[in-house]
């Protein structure tokens, strides 16, 4: 182990003494009480590192000693269905301390283990060697990705520690490898896969505005920007619940407190609606909250998609929700401070942009070691100060996601949720996607979608006109078309995540309100070249009805769908018929 003495220190930033090498991104252990800390500069023989938890008491000449590996997590069954923090050590239970400071903060869980190997087999990096008992998925053992050759030995059925020695491999170099049912894998490091795949599915949120509009691909990449008050973190709660992803990676990047506890509370009592079992016995949170050390902040996202990737290679669809990347991209920002380095744009480091890429490029849909296939789909929370979507962080990561999910102060203001701009908001894979639904039963997804957007634009568009001239002025095209935008907006893109019935749309749902909506547009359209008001197709009951479909039409009701079709059939041609009658007279 590799030794130094503190020479400056200044908040989570330290300068130390070197006589002996260190590697950079080595693992610390600094002062007496062996805090967790990490090198990220060398200089001839001065060392300089950020440390991952509270300093107070720190003072030059303290010792700094090197652990000879580069900053790593535990990855093991114990992992699944517990709180962390940004260092993957586990948190207190409410009223003991947030953190056991030091690098002795080790899991001592024990677990059923069982087998899947005998002596004398040959392992390869990935394999799965052995299972564990438990509800939920994720409780396979795995081989360390960098480690092949023979079983040596491994130990019969029963419970042991999750850190304790189940595994004996002898390496293809005669070197004995004693393997547990966890095992350690640099943060900052991706774990490697046997082949990277293209998308060819959409990962199905059950929000509408989502799915149908800016749908993103299993494996892909999404930012939700959004400003105080729009309603990030409960969307995000509502995809972790309702995501079809099989493992919720969930951290809480540098979010204030109490935020921060709602998550802690909610999640526990939340019910998985695949299982009716609690959501977290599939779900990992990792917390670092605004008070908490802000190196640790850092660190935090690398440990999460890390997590995410270990889940990833026992051929299981993960889902991380990172809230949010500005607070992390503050930490970057102070720390970049302390060590003295030139600012960029708004005060952010140069590397800003590079260190964004690091991140969301782990993003994947994989073939696994083990020949599964496996996903980590990134869902990254922006808090834009004052909304500007032009800030750093923001126009960086949008050169990196393909789905661009932005909140607007405007619509959450009326109370319109999820409050996703559909005019500010983009999805890359859309042309991807198609086949998808295409399969699902809906050839006309591409096109309803493509229609759905033309009518929003039109809305915006002749609404500024509406202002200035009035509604009733405009000709009657343009009245139906703010009629069906606002039809569109108030029962196909609202959608409230406290309503039992509506709180998730399934494709198949989402698809029969589509052609129910569309239906209506294209029935008005065709009354209106009839010489029929538009105010008289506001007028009608089926409207309210449609208006009304995502409370009144739920999953149950999907049988009903040809019954309701038939139904707004009627009305136009009662309407037809008394249009006619009136005439007539």
């Amino acid at each position: 182990m590799s030794r130094a003495r503190i020479q400056w220190i200044g908040g989570p930033v330290l300068k130390a003494r070197v006589s002996e090498p260190f590697q950079i991104h080595e693992a610390l252990a600094v002062g007496e009480q062996r805090l967790l800390g990490e090198v990220i500069q060398l200089s001839g023989d001065l060392l300089t590192a950020q440390v991952y938890e509270d300093t107070t008491g720190l003072k030059p000449g303290d010792p700094v000693i090197g652990t000879g590996l580069p900053l790593s997590v535990a990855l093991g069954p114990g992992i699944l269905g517990h709180i962390f923090d940004g260092l993957l050590r586990p948190l207190g239970d409410v009223g003991e301390h947030w953190f056991r400071p030091g690098l002795a903060a080790a899991r001592s869980n024990e677990f059923e283990f069982e087998p899947r190997l005998a002596e004398g087999d040959e392992v390869r990096g990935g394999q799965v060697f052995g299972e564990v008992a438990g509800l939920g998925p994720g409780r396979a053992c795995l081989v360390p990705p960098l480690i092949a050759g023979r079983v040596r030995s491994i130990r019969p059925p029963g419970t042991y520690a999750e850190d304790a020695t189940v595994l004996v491999v002898e390496g293809e170099d005669g070197a004995e490898h004693a393997l547990a049912m966890q095992h350690d894998w640099p943060v900052r490091r991706p774990r490697p896969a046997a082949e990277r795949l293209s998308a060819d599915a959409p990962m199905v949120t059950g929000q509408r505005i989502l799915d149908t509009l800016f749908p993103v691909a299993r494996g892909g990449r999404a930012a939700l920007p959004g400003g105080f008050g729009t309603g990030k973190t409960v969307l995000q709660e509502s995809l972790a619940k309702w995501c079809d992803a099989d493992v919720i990676v969930y951290v809480g990047c540098g979010e204030r407190g109490n935020e921060m506890a709602d998550v802690l509370n909610e999640f526990p009592e939340l019910e998985d609606p695949r299982t009716g079992r609690p959501l977290m016995e599939r779900t990992v949170i990792i917390a670092n909250t605004s008070n908490m050390p802000v190196a640790a902040r850092e660190a935090s996202i690398y440990t999460a998609i890390t997590v995410a990737e270990y889940f990833r290679d026992q051929g299981l669809h993960v889902a991380l929700m990172a809230d949010s990347t500005s607070r992390w991209a503050e930490a970057l920002r102070e720390v970049s401070g302390r060590l003295g380095e030139l600012p960029g744009e708004s005060g952010y480091p140069a590397y800003l942009a590079s260190r964004l890429a690091d991140f969301y490029e782990r993003a994947s849909r994989v073939r696994t070691l083990n020949g599964e296939e496996g996903s980590v789909t990134v869902i990254g929370a922006v808090s834009p100060p004052a909304g500007d979507f032009s800030e750093p962080v923001t126009s960086h990561t949008k050169r990196y996601v393909r789905s661009f999910w932005a909140l607007d102060r405007g619509r959450a203001q009326a109370r319109s949720y999820p409050a996703i701009h559909p005019l500010k908001s983009y999805a890359e894979d859309v042309d991807t996607l198609a086949r998808w639904w295409q399969l699902q039963g809906n050839s006309e997804w591409k096109d309803y979608r493509r229609r759905l957007l033309g009518l929003l634009e039109t809305q915006a568009r002749l609404e500024r006109m509406a202002r200035i001239v009035g509604k009733d002025s405009l000709p009657a095209e343009q009245q139906l078309s703010l009629l069906a935008a606002d039809l569109m907006n108030e029962g196909f893109l609202r959608q409230s995540a406290f309503s039992e019935v509506d709180r998730f749309c399934s494709p198949k749902r989402q698809t029969a309100m589509l052609r129910l909506m569309m239906q209506f547009i294209d029935l008005a359209g065709e009354a209106v070249e009839r010489g029929v008001s538009p105010a008289e197709i506001a007028a009608m009951p089926i409207l309210r009805t449609l208006q009304r479909l995502g409370e009144e039409f739920g999953e149950a009701d999907l049988d009903s769908k040809p019954q309701l079709a038939a139904r707004i059939g009627e009305a136009f041609h009662a309407l037809h018929v008394a249009e006619e009658n009136a005439d007539a007279r």
